[in-house]
């Protein structure tokens, strides 16, 4: 069949099926049992409006159907039309996303749940039968994965339910899964910018963040009333970090000796600034948790603190 009397069938097809009552009887006939025995065909109704993309237009057309189910929630029949002739491999993967279009229009005119809808595949092609399988999920490259991931509840992270201690034993991921609770403690209580200051940069340049930038930007969007300390704290971290590639060559040719001196020197300024941020932090009613992963202090050393700041 050529391209013009393929186009001039699916033109009939197309205005015969814009007829309700043919296209109730088209959708009786050509739905399956247990697809047609929930559907309510007296309300049945055409939809405006199409999903095809622009550049696909010469290649099929659709009709949008709306109808009630038997329990009395919309529902909708999603007919694709396919003008060429020989079958699309991913059309199953084509159908899914024009249904979920339809799905998202129905939400957009103020519905608050999804609607079913039903894709349906009209092809006419010089193949037959159709080679190709209309499951969506035989479009992905491992099926048998793919049915585990999207035909059950999605994986979920509840940071709420995890016990601290667990969180901690996550290695670098743990600093943003306590990023949360940071966030909410700093809008809970409004502290001084210094010390908030204090804290940040410290967890960003000291934490162990496997991402300094992702930090931050998550801080910036949710503790909205820090967000210019943050994106200054950004900006001198990244000076900071260009200066120290500088000297890192200058560091390399140093005596061994001198070397461990100035390590030393910087442990001890470390350890003394993460004893401040502690204090800073206890003194603000921060949990032990969370102190501890901010400065990574001892437990020794942190029982200490908290007993000082009894």
């Amino acid at each position: 069949m050529s391209k013009s009397s393929l186009s001039q069938h699916d033109s009939l097809f197309k205005k015969f099926i814009s007829d309700i009552a043919v296209a109730r009887d088209f959708l009786e006939v050509h739905l399956p049992h247990h697809l047609r025995e929930r559907c309510d065909f007296s309300t049945l109704d055409m939809e405006s409006g199409s999903f095809i993309e622009d550049d696909l237009r010469t290649q099929c057309s659709d009709m949008l159907y709306s109808m009630k189910t038997t329990t009395g929630h919309d529902g909708y029949v999603y007919c694709l039309i396919e003008h060429q002739s020989r079958p699309e491999k991913l059309m199953a993967f084509r159908l899914m996303r024009y249904a979920v279009a339809a799905m998202q229009r129905h939400l957009e005119q103020g519905n608050e749940t999804l609607p079913v809808v039903i894709p349906l595949l009209f092809y006419h092609g010089i193949t037959s039968p159709y080679p190709y399988s209309t499951h969506w999920l035989h479009c992905l490259a491992d099926p048998e994965l793919a049915e585990s991931v999207y035909t059950q509840a999605f994986p979920l992270v509840d940071i709420a339910t995890i016990p601290d201690d667990e969180i901690l034993s996550h290695r670098q991921a743990a600093l943003l899964e306590l990023a949360g609770d940071i966030t909410h403690l700093l809008n809970l209580w409004s502290i001084p910018k210094e010390q908030f200051r204090s804290l940040i940069y410290y967890i960003a340049e000291w934490g162990n963040t496997s991402d300094e930038e992702q930090f931050l930007q998550y801080i910036a969007a949710t503790a909205i009333d820090y967000r210019e300390d943050i994106m200054t704290i950004a900006e001198q971290l990244e000076a900071k970090g260009i200066q120290k590639g500088k000297q890192e060559g200058y560091q390399l040719g140093r005596q061994d000796g001198v070397h461990e001196g100035v390590q030393l020197g910087r442990q001890e300024g470390e350890h003394s600034a993460s004893l401040k941020i502690a204090r800073q932090l206890i003194a603000n009613g921060v949990e032990r948790t969370l102190v501890k992963m901010s400065t990574g202090l001892s437990d020794d050393e942190l029982a200490t603190l908290f007993d000082d700041g009894r």
